[in-house]
């Protein structure tokens, strides 16, 4: 019933599940759509604090989480924008984009939606490689590259999934982004 409440007004079906395992047809227009909205959202303010995965997001919970996996990593984030804090293939819906599951937005380190999304993307490649394209200012921003640790650092964690097609690329991103935000 919540579900069906929930998406009975979109104007298309969601583009796939929270972390899909082959990418959804997405066109040029589309990815314009989400970079717009993306865009619009950060250059907002509210007093509102994003809860990811239903948990605050705070300076501690960035640092606990990156810590336990890359101890060495200095990770002060400097900016704080309003992000949707649940981004993933669940909650956008395609052809026609639009954003929705807004229970978790508020204020978050710069980069948390695009490093999200990428890290729903990793067990298809391609699809992976065009987030970070589309999204390259947060991820070349120093806290796009903690906020991208942060989601890495949770794919490879203590609660690591055996078989998780994205524990590899997760690490490979995650030792070139220890290497570059540790010298």
């Amino acid at each position: 019933m919540w579900r069906a409440d929930e998406t009975a007004l979109l104007p298309s079906s969601p583009a796939g599940s929270a972390v899909v395992a082959k990418g959804p047809d997405l066109s040029s227009g589309w990815w314009s759509e989400l970079n717009g909205s993306l865009d619009a959202l950060a250059a907002q303010h509210t007093n509102r604090i994003a809860t990811p995965d239903t948990e605050t997001i705070t300076q501690a919970l960035v640092t606990a989480t990156i810590q336990q996996v890359f101890p060495d990593v200095d990770t002060t984030v400097s900016e704080w924008v309003p992000a949707h804090a649940d981004l993933n293939w669940a909650n956008v819906t395609a052809p026609e984009f639009c954003v929705f599951d807004w229970e978790d937005w508020g204020m978050a380190p710069r980069g948390l939606d695009a490093a999200t999304l990428w890290g729903a993307s990793l067990a298809v490649p391609a699809l992976a490689d065009r987030v970070r394209e589309e999204r390259r200012t947060d991820f070349e921003s120093r806290d796009g590259k903690l906020m991208t640790l942060f989601v890495a650092a949770k794919i490879i964690g203590p609660y690591a999934v055996l078989g998780d097609s994205r524990l590899e690329p997760a690490r490979t991103v995650a030792e070139r982004l220890v290497n570059d935000l540790t010298s």
